[in-house]
C-alpha cells in the first residue's frame, strides 16, 4: 500500500481524532485541487457538501463520482489519487475503525 492520505496530502486530509480505537479526518479539497496517491484503511465516508471527485488507481484506471451533501458510504481499503472536478469545495468526515 502506498503512503496515508494525511502524510501525503495534508493540503485534503486533517487527523481531527486519533486514539487506539478509531480516526477521523475532515476532507477540504478546493475545486480542480488534487491528491497524489494514497491509501485508506477501510472507513466510513460522511459528505458534508455536494461534490464530484476523479479517481484514479495504480493501476492507471479512472473513476468519477457524484457526491451528495449527506450521503454515507462504506469503503473497503484502497488505493487511489483523487481530483475535484466539480465546482465546489469538497468536504467530509472520514471515520477509521482501528
Amino acid at each position: 500500500m502506498t503512503e496515508d492520505a494525511a502524510k501525503v496530502a495534508p493540503h485534503a486530509y486533517k487527523v481531527i481524532f486519533e486514539n487506539e480505537s478509531a480516526r477521523m479526518l475532515e476532507v477540504r479539497m478546493a475545486p480542480g485541487e488534487s491528491t497524489a496517491m494514497h491509501s485508506h484503511p477501510r472507513y466510513l465516508v460522511y459528505v458534508l457538501g455536494d461534490a464530484r471527485v476523479r479517481f484514479r488507481t495504480p493501476s492507471g484506471e479512472t473513476g468519477e463520482l457524484d457526491l451528495p451533501a449527506g450521503a454515507a458510504m462504506w469503503r473497503e481499503a484502497e488505493e487511489h489519487a483523487t481530483e475535484n472536478i466539480g465546482g465546489t469545495e469538497v468536504r467530509a468526515l472520514f471515520f477509521e475503525p482501528k
